[in-house]
């Protein structure tokens, strides 16, 4: 699986195309299309983006780059940079991450070869926001919820495991999975259409922490971090 994230990018730059690559744990309410492919964002300046990864760890300085969530010129310069990770493929094997590696290989093609690299403002949450404003930045939190603001995406990271995701995200109010449907292959389900089976017009929201950001009160389930405080205040 971490060898196809690669290729699949790899691939179709080598085609000719700019590609976005995304994980599976990104929610969109705008096309993000738009923002890379607009002249005054400054994007067009660069030859790879990527969204900031929230953590200042020294292990992804300097450039905190999240590989979830980037977008790439096609062109020889990214295509090298990919190539060159897709040969650190023990060390990512050995880390079991993209990102440790991928941020060492950028400080180094930046300086070697040129390549412009771009991490958007972990602070501009009016763009991008992500896992760390989930877990550290409520008052941004609300504005999503109640619709203030739409920012282009909406990317679970900076958190542990795919359960904790799911969760996090049902509470957040953007999941749209029918139980039933979650754990089993499409090929396995009946041969009505996924769509029709699987996926619910509606959110289907569940609370499961008083602390992290819900789309509802969750006021009586318990906190998932020491000390937390209640999304919403009573």
């Amino acid at each position: 699986m971490m060898f196809a994230k690669i290729l699949c990018v790899l691939y179709v730059n080598m085609s000719g195309y700019d590609t976005l690559y995304q994980d599976v744990d990104v929610v969109y309410y705008r096309n993000p299309l738009e923002f890379f492919s607009e002249y005054g964002s400054g994007s067009q300046n660069y030859d790879i983006i990527f969204q900031h990864d929230g953590s200042s760890q020294p292990r992804y300085a300097p450039y905190s780059s999240n590989s979830g969530f980037f977008y790439t010129r096609s062109n020889k310069k990214v295509q090298y940079l990919l190539t060159s990770l897709l040969y650190h493929g023990d060390l990512i094997r050995k880390t079991r991450t993209h990102q440790q590696v991928l941020n060492q290989l950028l400080l180094e093609h930046s300086s070697l070869f040129g390549l412009k690299v771009k991490t958007l403002d972990r602070h501009d949450y009016n763009q991008f926001p992500g896992g760390y404003h989930f877990n550290y930045d409520h008052s941004t939190m609300h504005q999503i919820i109640s619709g203030e603001l739409k920012p282009y995406i909406f990317h679970m990271f900076f958190t542990d495991g795919k359960e904790t995701k799911v969760k996090f995200l049902k509470q957040f109010g953007e999941w749209y999975v029918h139980e039933e449907c979650t754990e089993k292959l499409i090929g396995n389900a009946n041969n009505l259409p996924a769509s029709s089976q699987c996926c619910s017009a509606t959110p289907l929201i569940s609370c499961y922490y008083k602390d992290k950001p819900s789309a509802v009160p969750c006021n009586d389930s318990p906190s998932h971090d020491k000390n937390g405080e209640p999304f919403w205040k009573q």
